[in-house]
């Protein structure tokens, strides 16, 4: 009798093992196109992603470049102050965003050209993504809004 319960119990347990490592995997899968990581226009032109990588870009919108074009395609360049990627976009922008603001865009890279799903913009004065915050002071060209 000890046996057939040490047996039952020895299946429910790889049963268990095997439905984790399942639902593990399955986790996983569903969330590789969620994982979006970030790179500043630096890091983009040392080494450029692959076409199919979508990713996060920030950085400052390069004054002077925002070009609007027909309909919702909007053109302009991003910079950390040192590089600079192009970057297009068609939807419509948030109402913060404006030249030598900070940005943070997620799409692809074709062509040299970041293709935007979504930009998103500074939502105040003090704000800015940490991400771009380190990219800018890792550049040398950044201001805290205090002046410091």
């Amino acid at each position: 009798m000890k046996s057939l319960k040490k047996k039952r119990r020895i299946q429910v347990i790889a049963i268990a093992a095997v439905a984790l490592i399942a639902s593990t995997a399955l986790i996983g899968y569903a969330m590789r196109d969620g994982i979006n990581f970030f790179h500043s226009p630096s890091q983009i032109v040392a080494e450029p992603p692959k076409s199919t990588e979508v990713f996060r870009i920030g950085g400052l919108v390069e004054e002077g470049s925002l070009v609007r074009g027909d309909g919702e395609t909007v053109r302009f360049n991003v910079t950390d102050g040192g590089a600079v990627v192009p970057v297009t976009y068609t939807g419509i922008l948030p109402d913060l965003f404006e030249e030598n603001q900070g940005m943070v865009g997620t799409g692809t890279l074709e062509n040299g050209v970041f293709k935007a799903r979504e930009i998103l913009a500074k939502h105040d004065e003090n704000y800015m993504p940490k991400e771009v915050i380190d990219a800018l002071k890792e550049q040398g060209v950044y201001q805290a809004p205090d002046g410091s």
